[in-house]
């Protein structure tokens, strides 16, 4: 597969907007093409497969995150809110990121009314979206986290 046309910048939607041009430009010089013709076209003219690779592709991109020690991020832990700040980071088995984050405050990571545990500190794996792909019984991810805001 040809990658050296590739854009680091292009997103799926300027693919798309890329595409809409392409089809109403063709369809105006006399030759109509449909609107899954010219996502395909696209797709080839930056050395994708298919509309589908592209569209893959570029979404796994516009998903990824990367984080540093040192990075603010907040989330969620085992269905509790929290902030706090990424004292540990290493690839683990790709695509995964082993993290350690330091909560600004304890997270109860017990839901029953009768008794708390407080974690400060917890070590996941979390995926270039930043969800991890162990769940708790209800189906949720145990971590969940992005860059904090402001």
């Amino acid at each position: 597969m040809d990658t050296h046309n590739r854009r680091s910048d292009m997103t799926v939607a300027s693919a798309k907007n890329m595409a809409k041009l392409l089809r109403s430009d063709m369809t105006s010089n006399g030759t109509p093409m449909t609107h899954s013709q010219s996502l395909e076209q696209v797709a080839r003219m930056h050395g994708y497969r298919d509309w589908n690779t592209m569209h893959a592709g570029l979404s796994q991109r516009s998903n990824s995150l990367s984080f540093s020690v040192g990075d603010r991020v907040q989330g969620e832990y085992l269905g509790q809110p929290f902030t706090g700040q990424l004292i540990g980071v290493q690839q683990a088995q790709k695509p995964m990121t082993r993290v350690t984050i330091r909560f600004d405050t304890p997270v109860d990571v017990v839901k029953f009314e009768s008794f708390s545990s407080l974690r400060q500190r917890v070590t996941g794996e979390v995926g270039p979206d930043g969800r991890s792909l162990r769940k708790t019984s209800d189906g949720q991810p145990h971590l969940v986290m992005s860059p904090a805001r402001g």
